[in-house]
């Protein structure tokens, strides 16, 4: 019989294949002028500097895990893979980023510069670039999977075929926890570093000043454009490549407990390869044409990512019968509320952070009675957001679960959850590069008014810069309902996990001390992490507003434009603060689950699990829909409603973006990776909470 699993090599090589080729036609375009590629050098020379000094730091915490994981290897209370796996899974995870952040710094002056010549050609430029990011992230993550499948398919090669397949499952799903860690690193570290650049050339530039957004004038102009990169691009793409690793090994694991063996483990991996595919094909429709308003150039996005679904829902189809049979059609069902489930979280993000749409632009007219009430008005917003992924997401569940069998088998209906998780991310590589697109496109209109191109091909950049933070809020939106899908998934394999070893450890009623007590933490950690988050931001963001404002006032003749204001300094408090202020945050999703499992045993643990993913998930879902509505309801009125920059409405917006800046970036879209990162711990460490817990 063929083997399925080869699909994931073949589908890793089509992808990384598809990606160097987009590289090479992106890097083909002409960079423009001399300046700018001057301050494209600059930016790149900020970015690299930036990832080299935060991977220097966080191997560190890799080599000190490592040594940990061993002891435990040691002691006989994890895989020996596990230490192996978790330093390989960072790497590329983290490999995901820097590639990502590398074509996305090379891409943005070439963006800008084809943006002279016609709208189409600013976004074929900058939508291959994110496609880079997107078939790149795909790609290395199913070159990892294949790696170790193959691998330990020979190491178990001894054993018989059933107990071979629950060995690789057993392995597997423990591997993820390398990629959570890095990618939570790289996004909290990112998110901090953009956004204090962010609000600090806002505050003091805009506000105070009264100059322009990118203003060459601007201290903290450059450092913003840096952390556009190692924020949405760098810690997006790390993100995202732990998600998408995650959903597939946890439904491999889950394939087994439902008794599907190898065949059922090779499902989520050909459904994710035929993802691959569809997302080439997909690629092919995004263009648009010259004048076309924000509606049609989301409609060109969307075009892509449409085609890419409708072919991803034939393909499974033909795929679930080759490899379980006619009476499997439950599992295709599954497969394809993941699959819509990830299209509706995008739709409705968009509805509610979209100027186009009422929601934004009824926060914008809020602006009229002061920043006070588009505050308030971007708060409810976001609160009332959740609602829709709330149910769409408990739909999918109740879908999954049942379609695939679960009335009947209990661990059907969990493979249901786990393989509508791959369903949804099946995609990922089109989406993300609709993502991705977004600050290609935000430092290209930067480019764009730093080097003095002229204003056509500023509206063109700036339509470019509007669209990709719609895009960017989408893909926030799609990676936090991706993460909840995930994370059940991991939940169930914590749950599985624990009864390999114990089978009679958990009592999962509520009213079981442990499990109450575990539901209280679990559904603290998102806020407390959220305000580690925020606070850093504000920290970091304090020292950039104090540089700006000493620049303007002692650099003679920066006001005037006469003299060249000191990038280097803000690039560099930036990336000091972001490296001291990560470290807490991201050690809060490591050692939480290790903690209350000592404490409170297994039962807590899954209670922890439980509540955290619940709550991290909606106030994920709030913080990203406010903050990416205050921003698009800034540009509503930079268009030139309730008075175009400059007005008194205007500065009201700029204060209400300034607080979403770190809602959206930096707290909002970091919550997904802890819940992922929260249940990865927890299922590598049970065997160590099973033995020394303090509670039984």
């Amino acid at each position: 019989m063929f083997d399925l699993m080869i699909l994931a090599p073949i589908g890793a090589v089509a992808a990384l294949a598809y990606a160097f080729i987009l590289s090479r036609r992106v890097m083909a375009q002409s960079e423009g002028t001399d300046l700018m590629k001057k301050i494209a050098a600059s930016i790149r020379s900020g970015a690299n500097a930036y990832l080299k000094r935060q991977y220097k730091g966080v191997s560190v915490f890799f080599v000190i895990m490592g040594v940990v994981l061993f002891a435990l290897v040691f002691a006989g209370l994890v895989n020996v893979f596990v230490p192996v796996a978790f330093v390989v899974g960072g790497f590329f995870s983290g490999l995901s980023g820097f590639l990502g952040m590398r074509i996305a710094t090379n891409a943005n002056a070439r963006t800008a510069n084809a943006a002279q010549h016609s709208l189409n050609s600013g976004l074929k430029v900058a939508f291959s670039a994110g496609a880079v990011m997107g078939f790149t992230v795909v790609g290395l993550g199913m070159l990892e999977t294949s790696l170790w499948y193959y691998f330990l398919r020979f190491y178990y090669s001894a054993l018989p075929v059933d107990q071979q397949a629950q060995m690789i499952a057993s392995a597997m799903v423990t591997f993820g926890m390398g990629a959570s860690a890095m990618a939570l690193f790289a996004r909290v570290g990112g998110g901090i570093f953009t956004k204090a650049a962010d609000v600090g050339a806002d505050l003091v530039g805009k506000v105070e000043a009264g100059i322009p957004e990118d203003d060459p004038r601007n201290p903290a102009v450059i450092a913003d454009n840096v952390g556009d990169n190692v924020g949405d691009v760098a810690g997006m793409g790390a993100d995202l490549y732990e998600s998408y690793s995650g959903a597939r090994l946890s439904a491999a694991a889950l394939a087994v407990s439902a008794g599907f063996g190898f065949t059922g483990m090779a499902l989520p991996m050909a459904l994710a390869a035929i993802g691959i595919f569809a997302s080439i094909i997909g690629s092919f429709f995004v263009k648009t044409e010259e004048g076309a308003d924000q509606k049609k150039l989301l409609g060109s996005l969307r075009k892509g990512t449409y085609i890419s679904s409708i072919l991803v829902a034939v393909g499974a189809y033909f795929l679930c019968n080759l490899v379980l049979g006619a009476g499997h059609t439950g599992i295709y069902v599954a497969i394809l509320s993941g699959l819509i489930a990830g299209i509706a979280i995008g739709y409705f993000t968009e509805y509610y952070t979209d100027s186009s749409y009422k929601p934004t632009q009824a926060l914008s007219a809020t602006s009229e009675t002061g920043s006070a009430t588009i505050i308030i008005g971007g708060l409810a917003l976001g609160m009332k957001s959740t609602a829709i992924p709330v149910l769409v997401v408990g739909v999918s569940v109740l879908i999954s679960y049942y379609a695939a069998g679960g009335s009947t088998s209990f661990a059907m209906g969990l493979y249901g959850v786990g393989i509508s998780a791959v369903g949804m991310l099946s995609t990922l590589a089109i989406t993300l590069a609709t993502d991705a697109y977004g600050p290609v496109a935000d430092n290209a209109g930067g480019i764009a008014e730093m080097a003095g191109l002229g204003e056509e091909v500023r509206e063109r950049t700036d339509a470019l810069d509007s669209l990709g933070n719609t895009t960017a809020a989408t893909g926030k939106g799609f990676a936090i309902g991706s993460a909840a899908l995930t994370a059940l998934a991991l939940i169930i394999s914590f749950v599985d996990q624990v009864n390999l070893i114990d089978p009679t450890a958990l009592n999962l009623s509520v009213t079981n001390p442990p499990v109450l007590i575990g539901l209280f933490a679990g559904g603290m950690l998102p806020f407390l992490f959220s305000a580690m988050t925020m606070e850093a931001v504000g920290r970091a963001a304090q020292s950039i507003v104090v540089e700006v404002r000493r620049q303007f006032k002692t650099i003679p003749g920066l006001m005037e434009g006469t003299a060249d204001p000191d990038y280097k300094s803000c690039v560099d408090l930036c990336t000091k603060s972001a490296q001291k202020e990560m470290i807490l945050p991201a050690l809060l999703g490591v050692v939480s689950p290790v903690l209350v499992g000592l404490v409170l045993g297994v039962n807590g643990v899954a209670g922890m699990l439980a509540s955290s993913t619940v709550s991290g998930f909606v106030l994920a879902c709030m913080m990203s829909n406010a903050g990416g509505a205050w921003d698009n309801a800034k540009k509503y009125i930079e268009a030139g409603n309730h008075g175009g920059k400059g007005s008194e409405c205007h500065k009201a917006a700029v204060v209400g973006d300034t607080v979403g800046d770190p809602f959206k970036d930096t707290s909002g879209p970091s919550i997904n990776i802890l819940i992922k990162l929260l249940s990865v711990v927890a299922i590598v460490f049970a065997p160590v909470i099973l033995a020394f817990s303090l509670i039984k």
